[in-house]
């Protein structure tokens, strides 16, 4: 008790008190200060656009990812109807080759089949001059040389 009643103790104690009133005064003055108002409307407007720009920008990239994708799907059906057509196209040329390749087959059997009777008929024609020419001599062995 003895130290509330020293003139240092209440100095300081009067002191702190002044010095809380001071600061309790400066916010209040702050908080009423137009200025300060009229920074903080400026500071929210500014937030405010920030906020637009940025809700517009993600609007079009969202937008712009959408026309991406589009293409990116028209891109893919194009080239899956290109290898549609190029398929039918291999499976088309396929068919003719394996049709040009049978019919170079039956030809070359032709050719064989050809030359086969041909060789046959030389094979005959050389068999006949030989019995024509066996039976010349036998009848000639008939006369009595």
């Amino acid at each position: 008790m003895l130290a509330d009643k020293r003139p240092e103790f209440q100095k300081r104690a009067g002191d702190a008190a002044a010095a809380r009133k001071a600061l309790l005064e400066k916010a209040r003055k702050v908080a009423t200060d137009p200025a300060l108002a009229e920074r903080r409307a400026q500071h929210s407007e500014t937030i405010k656009a920030r906020e637009a720009r940025e809700a517009q920008r993600e609007i079009e990239r969202i937008a712009r990812e959408a026309e991406e994708a589009r293409l990116r799907k028209i891109e893919e059906e194009r080239l899956a109807a290109e290898a549609a057509r190029k398929a039918e196209e291999d499976r088309l040329r396929k068919i003719e080759e394996d049709k040009l390749a049978e019919m170079l087959r039956i030809e070359e059997a032709e050719k064989m089949v050809a030359l086969l009777a041909e060789q046959k008929a030389a094979r005959d024609a050389r068999y006949a001059a030989r019995k024509a020419a066996k039976k010349a001599r036998r009848k000639g062995d008939e006369r009595g040389y």
